[in-house]
């Protein structure tokens, strides 16, 4: 791609940042599709990695004895204790942060931004309507080893996945096939059940139960 890519992660938490504020206070309230976060706990989560230094989450590891799920949940609860306007206009400020989770490139920060994204949206019944090109490099990196930490469960079954808004494929032409729109394909790689009725194909009953194997929260951190 000829721009930076960060302008596109830039984009996405501006767009977030603009969701935030149109939501009700019983919509910020709603259980969101991770776990047990509810969706303004979703929101604030996205602020971990660009507002919580090395050294901070560090001393938060050491705190949760090791646990790096615990440590992001410890800070997620207390960014979410701030006014839903606060997050907003906190995701505003920090929308330029290049923040890489360690190990990993822009892809990270973007996936985890489109389909965050979906555990407010699907749940609340509003609109899909994030740039297909940036689904496209979601869907490329999910289906790629450095996804493994962190993003996809294991042992996915060999189905040849379509996501048919972008025109994009990955698996052998002989395996079943499941197909749909991209942020459904997305849910399902990072281990969301909920986008498995947006599919269809021969595919589909694979994945249903990879997903019983992998439960209803999904692994996007």
């Amino acid at each position: 791609m000829t721009e930076d890519p960060f302008t596109l992660i830039a984009a996405e938490r501006l767009a977030l940042a603009d969701l935030v504020d149109s939501l009700s206070a019983e919509q910020l309230a709603a259980q969101s599709l991770c776990g047990r976060w509810s969706v303004q706990d979703v929101a604030a989560h996205l602020l971990v990695g660009p507002t919580t230094s090395l050294p901070a989450f560090a001393w938060e590891m050491v705190r949760a004895r090791g646990s790096f799920d615990r440590a992001s949940e410890r800070v997620t609860a207390r960014l979410s204790d701030r006014p839903a306007a606060e997050i907003a206009a906190m995701l505003r400020e920090h929308a330029d942060s290049r923040f890489t989770p360690p190990g990993m490139d822009w892809h990270a920060p973007l996936t985890d931004l489109l389909v965050h994204r979906e555990d407010i949206a699907v749940p609340l019944d509003l609109p899909h309507d994030r740039p297909l090109e940036s689904w496209r490099h979601a869907l490329d990196f999910l289906v790629s080893p450095k996804a493994r930490t962190g993003f996809t469960p294991g042992g996915r079954p060999a189905v040849r996945l379509v996501a048919e808004d972008v025109d994009w494929i990955h698996g052998p032409a002989s395996a079943p096939e499941a197909r749909g729109p991209a942020y459904a394909v997305g849910l399902v790689l990072t281990g969301r059940p909920a986008g498995l009725p947006l599919l269809t194909g021969p595919g589909v009953d694979a994945l249903a139960g990879w997903g019983n194997a992998f439960g209803n929260g999904g692994r996007v951190d």
